[in-house]
């Protein structure tokens, strides 16, 4: 059995999510992304913004595009830190 991983999408994404959306004859999602990794390798992804999805056509992906969904709207639901945390965060200093 695979390890499966939900994450946001970050720079090194970029050639993966290319040749994901590729594989679905789509274009890449914009924007804030998350994806789903099984072991190395990426199979669906979904714009936060868009809601748009793309997914490897060549395995059972519907599932994972539907964890995507659910992730996408417990992320919506989190609470927004309110004005005075974000302030305290930006000033915090910084320990190493």
């Amino acid at each position: 059995m695979n390890e499966l991983t939900i994450r946001r999408a970050g720079p090194g994404d970029a050639e993966a999510l290319a040749r994901l959306a590729a594989l679905d004859s789509s274009r890449a999602p914009a924007g804030d992304i998350l994806v789903v990794d099984v072991g190395d390798e990426l199979r669906a992804a979904l714009s936060l913004s868009s809601g748009q999805a793309i997914a490897d056509p060549f395995h059972r992906t519907a599932g994972l595009v539907s964890m995507l969904r659910m992730r996408a709207q417990q992320l919506q639901a989190e609470p927004e830190p309110s004005r005075w945390r974000r302030r305290v965060l930006r000033t915090a200093p910084r320990t190493i």
